[in-house]
């Protein structure tokens, strides 16, 4: 069992993914990677992005090649995509109580954010959000070789943060997130396993509050 709020006391290092774990960014991300599908000339609806929400650029281009048996222009996609998702970062909303956690250890843990996203994005989204002040480093698909279910962007992160993989526990709201950190050999906190209504409750009232990892 880890206690959310009490991480402190049985971690010395936290590492979050970005989108759908402290931001909820999926449905912006679903609508700038159909702007830039579309200039392939084959339409990609919502569904088919949110059933792979969290894949890195290159991954989501791979798995959309093999859909439709096409050869994307990636430098002209990935620009499209991620021109509309920057004209809509304003709409990007924190996901609550994964947020609250983050300020509430800032300062008791160092802190860093891993994402499979680019540098340019998940900067931007952070810095929208007001979050970016929490984190001591932001790793990004920029500074690694191997995108996520690879423990390359974790074991990037603890490095930076001077912490052994064991030393660290990691935020993730993806199948892939989560085999990566269980691969970097760090605990993990699936997210979508968290009741946030009794977590924001608990913590006004300064209970613990528990999960299985």
């Amino acid at each position: 069992m880890i206690d959310i709020l009490s991480l402190e006391n049985d971690f010395e290092a936290v590492i979050f993914d970005c989108d759908g774990t402290l931001v909820h960014t999926p449905p912006i991300y679903a609508d700038a990677w159909s702007a830039g599908f579309s200039l392939s000339g084959k339409a990609m609806n919502q569904a088919w992005y949110l059933l792979r929400a969290g894949m890195s650029e290159g991954v989501l281009m791979d798995a959309f090649e093999r859909e439709f048996d096409i050869v994307l222009d990636r430098k002209c996609v990935i620009a499209a995509m991620r021109s509309h998702f920057l004209q809509n970062v304003h709409k990007v909303r924190e996901v609550r109580a994964v947020a609250a956690t983050a300020r509430r250890l800032s300062g008791l843990l160092p802190m860093a954010v891993a994402s499979g996203g680019s540098r340019e994005i998940v900067t931007a989204t952070l810095q929208a959000t007001g979050l970016r002040t929490y984190f001591d480093h932001i790793v990004t698909i920029d500074d690694v070789v191997n995108p996520k279910p690879a423990p390359d962007l974790f074991l990037q992160a603890a490095a930076l943060l001077g912490r052994g993989p064991a030393q660290c526990v990691v935020f993730e709201d993806s199948e892939q997130g989560l085999e990566s950190a269980r691969r970097a050999g760090m605990s993990a906190i699936d997210v979508n396993r968290i009741d946030f209504r009794e977590q924001q409750c608990e913590m006004k009232r300064g209970d613990s509050f528990q999960m299985n990892a």
